[in-house]
């Protein structure tokens, strides 16, 4: 199958190029698809598609005329592709539910433990020949309660590092995991309860249109004055404008992400020449109270593998003809 992959790193093509066993026929660019670049895919059977490529109503049009039948994302969340259009076009759309949930939850924790021991100041200091330590305090993890929202996949891993460190857990969840109860002593309760109990609330939930904005104002100041809030699903499950009010009154003592709202122009490229127009995101860079990096939780081999592996494996079930166990939005399939 003749298979077009939008978003290619350079990092990435030589995961992809060994996990395509099959010989599909691929070609690769880095343009995200969008209405402008959906012509690219003329000729194609099957597309690729990573977290900030636009798949709107609009945009799958253009490839349902195109002559585009498959869609696979590289990624598991798919806020970004209007599935019930996608469906009632008549595509087969598919996901990478899992590859790696280690190389989030770890990431995580990454960016908590570098924001509440300083190490980004402390770095920056100490090249400088700076080796003072005033404004270098930090706090034991060991101890504190810790919330997490959502304890899927990559939330149990969260959820049994943070029990490793002497952490108190408390989890909120649709389905309560009964194992983490019993193995890590896990106390679940409403979000209300967690957000207000926690000194660290971590989230790990997909974006759906029912928890847009779900960290709001309201939810911010439930929070303790001293919690550190961590955001490594997706930035729009966060109201940035309550955010940066809440961290510039000091209301919560920080802010730990790898996602923003509108990652799309601005993240996965470098603007050191040009600059940035995301004027939210200016502000979260300028807050002393925020640590961000670029949407690199997922990159470790590991989990590049898992995607690359993951991708071509829902290609070969649709030319094989073999049921894609990946297969997002049967629910839309027209009778």
């Amino acid at each position: 199958m003749k298979v077009l992959i939008y978003s290619a790193k350079e990092y990435e093509i030589p995961f992809l190029d060994n996990a395509n066993k099959s010989g599909h026929k691929v070609t690769y660019t880095e343009d995200a698809l969008d209405t402008d670049t959906a012509i690219q895919a003329m000729g194609y059977k099957a597309v690729s598609i990573f977290s900030g490529d636009d798949a709107s109503s609009i945009v799958l049009e253009k490839l349902w005329n195109l002559g585009v039948r498959y869609i696979t994302l590289r990624s598991a969340g798919h806020n970004n592709i209007r599935i019930k259009t996608a469906k009632y076009l008549g595509f087969q759309v598919a996901n990478v539910p899992e590859y790696s949930p280690h190389a989030i939850a770890e990431h995580a924790t990454a960016l908590l433990l570098a924001f509440n021991r300083k190490i980004v100041l402390a770095h920056s200091q100490v090249i400088r020949y700076n080796f003072s330590q005033k404004g270098l305090m930090g706090s034991n993890l060991h101890g504190k309660t810790v919330g997490i929202i959502g304890t899927g996949k990559i939330g149990s891993i969260m959820v049994k590092i943070m029990h490793g460190f002497g952490c108190k857990v408390l989890a909120c969840d649709l389905k309560p995991d009964a194992d983490l109860v019993e193995l890590c002593g896990v106390t679940y309760g409403t979000m209300d309860q967690v957000l207000k109990k926690s000194d660290v609330v971590s989230l790990h939930i997909p974006l759906t249109y029912d928890n847009y904005y779900l960290i709001d104002r309201k939810k911010l100041a439930l929070m303790k004055p001293r919690a550190i809030l961590i955001n490594t699903a997706r930035g729009a499950i966060v109201d940035t404008r309550a955010l940066i009010d809440t961290l510039q009154k000091k209301e919560i003592a920080g802010y730990c992400t790898d996602v923003i709202e509108k990652e799309k122009g601005t993240f996965f490229k470098d603007h050191s020449n040009e600059g940035i127009e995301n004027q939210q995101l200016k502000i979260l860079l300028a807050l002393p109270n925020v640590l961000l990096t670029p949407h690199q939780a997922y990159m470790t081999p590991e989990a590049l593998s898992g995607i690359a592996a993951t991708t071509f494996k829902n290609i070969d079930d649709w030319v094989s003809g073999t049921v894609c166990k990946n297969e997002l939005g049967s629910e839309w399939v027209l009778s």
